[in-house]
């Protein structure tokens, strides 16, 4: 490492990073509690999920091999020992949100998704009730919008813009934001009824601490305006009336910030507690004001949750306790034990320095990212959400969010480098985050742009990251409280090397825009003579998973090397067959004679070799469908005795298909329709990622060194 770049840093980020007043400092904590990282793993998707620590794990184990735990619900002194920790789990939480116990309850849930869908269930929806959220909202807040619909209330988002900082005061706040209500969304033909000039409907406004998208984070002084005052930002809009109750989203807000209760009285704040400190998973909770438990009702009812039910009439008694009436079920007690462990480790660093170790590692990421330039002098980063006024967003968060351009304007693909950064050992966070909202905002995509890329067969996580020139996601880095510079270095230097241009890097066609190769076996020829790299031999895969063969030439066509994967084995059951999970398949050696038109296949499982004429007058087995990675491809059958031939020769029932796709390729859209994908001039076969795998003789080398290693044969003395 360049050691005068980290003295830069620490020049001015020193006060800030690293925990100069705790026990430890940041180098102790990776060398003691996170040495699984030691082997070069640079992990940025703390936004996401962030890292357990090795010792938390320790205290854990320790504490479930020394102490015995019983249900809850059971009388035993066990299970009254387990009722006290649980109870000292819920004023634990309420502790980091300065709650106090005589507003508030905490109410264990699976997760922060489990608390919104609890809160959208319960909650007192009529006709006459609003459902106002922010476009920058995750997906599972979006989804309240279904439980109020469908009892006929509306539904809107706003859309937030600060105009000038006026110090973050609520006096001051709506004057300086500008707040758009975006179209009143109801259904059951419902119309806008007049409102109850004594307010007595109950209308909910959700919005996140911290934007998952982009880190923006929104003023809290949002929350008494809209229970006081909701006219000063609905204005004269009909909507304003009734009484209104907040919800925060804290899943990702809580790590840095958690909103202090005792300051800004919210209705209802979910979390998770994988975000603050890597587990337990699947526990989560719904922080809730005691006023706001009266009015949500609980349908369902279940063990723990009444005092006396009847099973042949129509009689319930359900708990007056407010955990008790809403935690259906056994609670994870285990995992609720467990999160003390974790609130030590938090409380040992304290969360506001936790909070100025991340923003220190985000700011000198953004503005490295935001400095670079390629050679011509053209950007190589576009970051979301960047901020010129404090009022709603008052600081940068732990996340940045990019994408990166090309020297000539055009996008890398998301997805080019997320493959890219895992295979030099960086895991970070690419697409839309499960914020629709954010990510339709900050990348400029109109209704008409969403509903296209929707109809092109894009969806969620798949690899359709440029469509119509335009992104369809962006690039997440977010840091933890055990990140270091190293990492944020790492990830820096991985950029600069593989998507900035300089003027030796121009030369040599590195960042030359991605595509299909349309060129002819006398261009590539003329692109070798010119160029320093020189291909040694080709191998071609004819069927997926299979043993390929080596060439010296080979023609070229759409789909990359004629012929290449363009078949594949499929079992009875219709899965695709790969070596991952049919190791024989690497026994089966193919070969293909162009002058005569057969693929040529051999087994040692079975007798004679197997030959398939390529001519379309040899398949017999009929057009098909299957999909595969997210998309739709016709393919061609064999007949009986080749599925025989390959079912004896890896031991399984199975059959070969061909891709047969003449002019184009299909994708699926969400009605599960067969639509043209977005990129017609670069059809794949049945390819994991793309048509060509470029391997240098030094990977290849390096390997066979570790092939050959005393610690792999002794793992594998056959090989």
């Amino acid at each position: 490492m360049d050691y005068a770049d980290k003295e830069e840093f620490l020049k001015e980020f020193g006060e800030d990073y690293g925990y100069p007043n705790a026990p430890k400092s940041i180098d102790q904590i990776r060398a003691t509690e996170f040495k699984r990282l030691e082997n070069g793993t640079v992990y940025l998707d703390h936004a996401g999920a962030t890292l357990y620590s090795e010792l938390q794990m320790e205290a854990i184990f320790r504490d479930f091999t020394t102490n015995v735990y019983g249900n809850p619900h059971s009388q035993s002194d066990i299970s009254s020992a387990t009722c006290d920790i649980v109870r000292a789990a819920r004023e634990q939480v309420l502790d980091y949100f300065n709650a106090s116990m005589k507003d508030y309850k905490c109410i264990f849930t699976s997760g922060a998704t489990a608390a919104l869908k609890l809160v959208g269930e319960a909650f007192p929806w009529s006709h006459q009730s609003s459902y106002m959220y922010t476009m920058e909202n995750h997906n599972s807040v979006l989804g309240i919008r279904e439980y109020a619909l469908s009892q006929g209330a509306a539904a809107f988002a706003i859309d937030v813009e600060e105009a000038v900082d006026n110090d973050g005061l609520s006096e001051s706040l709506v004057t300086s934001t500008k707040i758009s209500l975006l179209p009143i969304q109801r259904r059951k033909g419902a119309s806008f009824p007049e409102r109850d000039p004594a307010g007595d409907a109950y209308n909910l406004f959700a919005f996140p601490s911290e934007c998952n998208f982009s880190g923006s984070r929104f003023n809290l002084d949002l929350i008494n305006i809209m229970k006081k005052n909701p006219e000063r930002i609905l204005e004269i809009s009909p909507f304003s009336k009734g009484r209104w109750m907040v919800l925060i989203d804290a899943a990702k807000g809580c790590v840095t910030q958690p909103p202090d209760l005792s300051k800004y009285p919210v209705d209802f704040v979910v979390m998770s507690f994988y975000k603050i400190f890597g587990y337990p998973t699947g526990l989560g909770a719904l922080i809730m004001r005691n006023d706001a438990a009266k009015l949500l009702k609980n349908t369902y009812f279940s063990g723990g949750t009444v005092a006396a039910s009847i099973a042949d009439i129509d009689f319930v008694k359900r708990r007056q306790g407010v955990e008790e009436l809403f935690e259906d079920g056994t609670a994870s007690f285990l995992s609720i034990a467990s999160i003390r462990h974790g609130f030590n480790l938090i409380n040992s660093l304290t969360v506001p320095a936790i909070c100025r170790h991340i923003a220190s590692l985000g700011m000198y990421v953004r503005k490295v990212l935001l400095s670079l330039r390629h050679e011509n002098g053209a950007d190589v980063c576009t970051i979301y959400g960047t901020y010129t006024s404090e009022v709603s967003y008052h600081d940068t968060g732990s996340m940045v969010s990019f994408n990166l351009k090309r020297p000539d304007g055009s996008w890398f693909g998301y997805r080019e480098v997320e493959k890219l950064a895992s295979l030099s050992g960086i895991q970070l966070r690419t697409g839309c985050f499960c914020n629709p909202g954010a990510c339709a905002k900050y990348l400029g995509l109109s209704h008409s742009d969403l509903l296209s890329n929707i109809e092109a067969g894009h969806v969620c996580w798949d690899d359709n990251d440029i469509i119509h020139g335009k992104p369809t996601g962006a690039i997440r880095v977010s840091f933890g409280y055990m990140s270091t510079f190293e990492d944020a270095k790492k990830f820096i230097d991985f950029i600069r090397n593989s998507f900035v241009s300089f003027p030796n890097k121009s030369a040599n066609g590195n960042l030359s825009k991605g595509g299909s190769i349309h060129f002819s076996p006398e261009g590539m020829e003329r692109w070798l003579s010119v160029s320093k790299y020189v291909i040694k031999f080709i191998t071609v895969y004819p069927i997926k998973s299979c043993a390929g063969f080596s060439v010296e030439r080979w023609p070229l066509c759409s789909t990359g090397l004629l012929h290449d994967r363009e078949w594949l084995l499929k079992s009875q059951t219709g899965e695709i067959l790969t070596q991952k999970k049919v190791p024989e398949m690497c026994l089966i050696s193919t070969y293909i004679d162009l002058n005569q038109e057969i693929l040529v296949v051999k087994s040692p499982r079975c007798r004679d070799e197997l030959p398939i004429n390529l001519k379309p007058d040899s398949y017999n087995g009929g057009i098909d469908e299957i999909d595969l990675y997210g998309q739709r491809y016709e393919v061609l059958g064999y007949a009986d005795e080749i599925n025989l031939w390959f079912s004896k020769a890896i031991g399984r029932p199975c059959s070969l298909l061909q891709c047969f796709s003449p002019t184009f390729r299909v994708c699926l859209n969400k009605r599960g329709d067969t639509v043209m994908c977005r990129d017609l001039e670069s059809r794949l076969n049945f390819t994991n990622e793309a048509q060509f795998l470029l391997v240098s003789e030094e990977s290849v080398s390096d390997l066979n060194s570790k092939l050959s290693s005393s610690m792999f044969t002794s793992y594998f003395p056959a090989i």
